[in-house]
């Protein structure tokens, strides 16, 4: 398997104006997003509206994205879903169509224990052949997977090889190293908290930031590789506006709206989700100028 680190690009899901997947837009945003020098491509995560999309349409993302890419970098497809056995469904179909990786949040309508999140864990591990990224971000799954946690699955659970960070506590970054010894890769998802995640030997940058501007988000992340702390201070100082709007006015939603004042249409997100209001609009237009 491919290393995966780095910038690792979130692409929206573009719907057409019958509300239908529109394919070509998919397959334009992914070979822009690969053209422009990230790391990999991650599907079907928040930003990609997963949870408002059937199976038809799961599976279609998949299909078109790893098309798109075409084997130029790692693909990170998510598949989570509140049963086992969806995800389970949905690992397979994006291991078969060549995923690199998949990405599980261990979303419940009822509050899991920590024995149903291993076995679930377990379960989805069972049953693949490639790795999964663990995916903790309690403000959308309602679960907190401690560090603890983390490290245990990563040492029980076949195919557990990786997590993802959302909460920008550093401290856990910190704490998954000295338990694991360093072997268990963190990727940061923690927009507003980017730098010092990178700083603090973070793995990758997971985001979607790269769908509107790409190039200030890998001379950030190269910036740090090379040790160049005043070069990376910069880059971070000027996307901090347009990341926090991102994440303020939720990412499919300010994200596909930047996408169209950039001349890229890619459709309004699903409802329940609405497009991005004239006021959101017009300040995003200014950070897309000022970045």
């Amino acid at each position: 398997m491919p290393k995966i680190h780095g910038i690792i690009a979130y692409p929206v899901t573009p719907f057409a104006s019958d509300d239908t997947i529109d394919t070509a837009a998919l397959s334009g945003l992914v070979d822009r997003l690969v053209r422009a020098g990230v790391h990999a491509i991650a599907p079907l995560g928040s930003t990609g509206e997963l949870a408002y999309l059937d199976e038809n349409e799961f599976d279609t993302v998949v299909d078109t994205t790893i098309s798109a890419v075409d084997g130029r970098v790692p693909v990170v497809v998510g598949v989570s879903d509140v049963t086992t056995a969806k995800t389970i469904r949905r690992a397979r179909y994006a291991e078969k169509a060549g995923a690199d990786a998949v990405m599980v949040l261990p979303v419940s309508y009822w509050k899991l224990t920590e024995r149903e999140i291993v076995q679930h864990y377990r379960s989805i591990g069972e049953a693949i052949g490639i790795p999964t990224m663990a995916y903790n971000n309690p403000a959308t799954a309602g679960i907190d997977m401690s560090p603890e946690l983390l490290v245990k699955m990563f040492e029980t659970v076949d195919n557990l090889t990786m997590v993802k960070e959302s909460t920008g506590d550093l401290s856990r970054m910190q704490r998954i190293a000295e338990l694991s010894g360093g072997r268990l890769p963190v990727y940061n998802r923690s927009n507003p908290r980017v730098l010092e995640a990178l700083k603090a030997s973070a793995s990758g940058w997971c985001t979607a930031a790269p769908c509107l501007r790409p190039q200030p988000c890998i001379d950030l992340y190269d910036a740090v590789r090379a040790g160049d702390v005043d070069k990376a201070q910069k880059m971070y100082d000027e996307l901090k506006p347009l990341l926090e709007f991102i994440v303020a006015g939720g990412l499919a939603t300010t994200v596909k709206a930047g996408l169209e004042l950039l001349g890229i249409g890619v459709g309004e997100p699903r409802r329940p989700l609405l497009p991005l209001d004239d006021q959101g609009r017009a300040r995003l237009q200014e950070l897309l100028t000022q970045t």
